[in-house]
């Protein structure tokens, strides 16, 4: 399949004209399309502004080598049946440019492209008391003035660039894996650096081994991959995968990741050590993120649960490994961290790859980077590597980057950056107090990052399309979360993170890996079925947590 990924711009309004709208919303991955497909039976006046030139979200700007999904392809699309029935993936785990195909396909059935203003990014919006709306600004381009304005910027909008000094004279050619060449790029033959080995690191290595040169990787901390089990569909697998579709679209909204597959219990110790061991060696078999989300509750809550589950894995993978010390490299004989509490990767040959003579792991806690050369990469024991392309898959300001990055500016004078600088609060992880008329999908304080993203972008979604039903058809022209629901909302996030492991680990789940940024869960750690509950409370009571008037 291909996909063309390329939109008209004739539905940009010229530079400085103003747009007249009921609802904003900013970003054309699952979770803003979800919207504008919904809004529009309302009957309301709803537009996306893009920032890319097509869409996807993500899977617009992730089109390194090897960048594909972490989900069964049926399981990553929307739950519509005049959606899925019109297609199918060709792999199990679809790569990116399957799912750009997916997208078109989306937009075909939809006709979501006539409200999109691609190549349009969001840089300002400043809330007007007296008009009760949101004036959005965007780089060059048109105006809005709206009753609501929706973000759904994602998890991974904005990629970090490390603090190594000499990246600019760096003599060949350098990219993040998140804003790599739309027209790809030829690694063949080249002495290639990978930095990182988070989930683009891991895939844009296993891509890269294969055909580069010499492949060296700087690995800080070992990714504990699971397998991937990657498959080519053919027509008979195809069929069985969508036997019981609807079913298992049911099932997100009572599984804690919104996948078809959910724990096995809560509670490891209810079974024998020679039960567990033949449980994890079906999970390992089947792939995926079984061994992680497929276990038991307590492996993310008690350190023998844990540590059981991390001496499987660690087994497994050293098998792979010839060499004794690379093997303690990669697989540690103690565990970096609690097993599953960084989102694992899924792998097809990564550990395979380091037992190949053109491959080398330079181990950076032992081995600092000084800084960047002409030539390379110099460490600080004196050594030099010399490359050709230097690949920088040093990840993101997780899941509220993407909205701290736009000067967005609420009612008490100061933007939500500077308010977030203080940790983030939020009500259901959908509304910020001081910023009336605005709601965020898929962002801090929900699901996010513990989900599948469809999964989550769609359930959130549709308890924030109702939301806005709620207010349009009782002629609503302005609501803000209360303080005390923010508050509350970030100690119940809160409550629920100290039961786990989570806080154990310098994770992006954490905020860690971003200098300053407080250091918090940014995910919610109670599963889609009882978030969802807790929306169901909160509509139950006219919408407790808000002002509505």
């Amino acid at each position: 399949m291909t996909s063309t990924q390329t939109k008209p711009v004739g539905n940009r309004p010229g530079d400085g004209e103003v747009e007249e709208l009921d609802v904003l919303v900013v970003g054309a991955g699952f979770a803003g399309l979800y919207q504008l497909d919904r809004l529009r039976t309302l009957g309301l006046s709803v537009k996306i502004y893009e920032a890319a030139s097509g869409l996807g979200g993500i899977w617009y700007w992730n089109c390194y080598p090897g960048a594909r999904v972490d989900t069964h392809g049926p399981l990553y699309q929307f739950s519509s049946e005049k959606l899925w029935k019109g297609w199918d993936y060709e792999e199990l785990y679809p790569a990116y440019t399957e799912v750009r195909a997916y997208f078109d396909h989306v937009d075909e059935t939809l006709d979501l492209s006539r409200d999109i203003r691609f190549d349009t990014r969001v840089t300002q919006a400043d809330f007007d008391e007296e008009s009760r709306r949101w004036v959005v600004r965007t780089d060059g381009g048109p105006t809005a003035r709206a009753r609501f304005i929706l973000l759904c910027t994602g998890i991974g909008a904005k990629p970090i660039l490390p603090d190594i000094p000499g990246l600019d004279t760096f003599g060949g050619e350098w990219h993040h894996t998140a804003l790599w060449p739309q027209d790809g790029l030829d690694l063949a033959d080249k002495r290639i650096g990978v930095i990182g080995t988070g989930a683009t690191g891991v895939q844009v290595i296993q891509e890269s081994a294969p055909v580069a040169s010499h492949l060296t990787v700087f690995q800080r901390t070992p990714n504990l991959a699971l397998p991937m089990r990657q498959r080519k569909l053919d027509d008979e697998a195809k069929a069985a995968l969508r036997v019981d579709m609807n079913e298992q679209y049911a099932a997100r909204a009572v599984t804690f990741g919104g996948f078809e597959y959910d724990f096995t219990g809560p509670l490891s110790t209810e079974r024998s050590r020679e039960q567990l061991l033949e449980l994890y060696e079906s999970l390992w078999a089947q792939g995926g993120f079984r061994l992680w989300l497929g276990t038991f509750f307590d492996v993310l809550q008690d350190d023998e649960a844990n540590t059981l589950v991390y001496e499987f894995w660690r087994d497994k993978v050293r098998q792979r490994i010839k060499d004794p010390e690379l093997a303690e490299k990669l697989a540690p004989t103690e565990p970096p961290h609690p097993f599953g509490v960084k989102r694992p990767s899924l792998e097809q040959n990564y550990y395979d790859l380091y037992n190949q003579d053109n491959v080398r792991l330079v181990d950076v806690k032992e081995h600092p980077i000084q800084r960047i050369t002409e030539k390379g990469v110099l460490t600080a024991d004196g050594e030099e590597y010399e490359l050709d392309l230097l690949i920088l898959a040093t990840g993101f300001d997780a899941v509220s980057g993407g909205l701290t990055a736009i000067d967005i500016r609420g009612t008490e004078g100061e933007t939500l950056a500077q308010k977030w600088q203080r940790g983030i609060s939020s009500h259901l992880g959908s509304a910020v107090h001081g910023f009336p008329n605005m709601l965020f999908i898929y962002g801090p304080q929900s699901p996010s990052g513990f989900a599948n993203g469809p999964s989550a972008a769609e359930l959130q979604g549709e308890e924030i399309f109702k939301m806005v039903e709620f207010l349009n058809a009782n002629g609503s022209t302005r609501f803000e979360a209360t303080e005390e629901a923010d508050q509350s909302w970030r100690e119940h996030v809160d409550e629920i993170a100290e039961t786990t492991l989570f806080v154990r680990a310098n994770s992006w789940y954490m905020g860690a890996n971003v200098p300053g940024k407080v250091r918090q869960l940014l995910n919610y750690p109670g599963g889609l079925p009882q978030y969802l509950e807790k929306w169901a409370e909160v509509q139950s009571g006219g919408y407790s947590g808000f002002e509505i008037s």
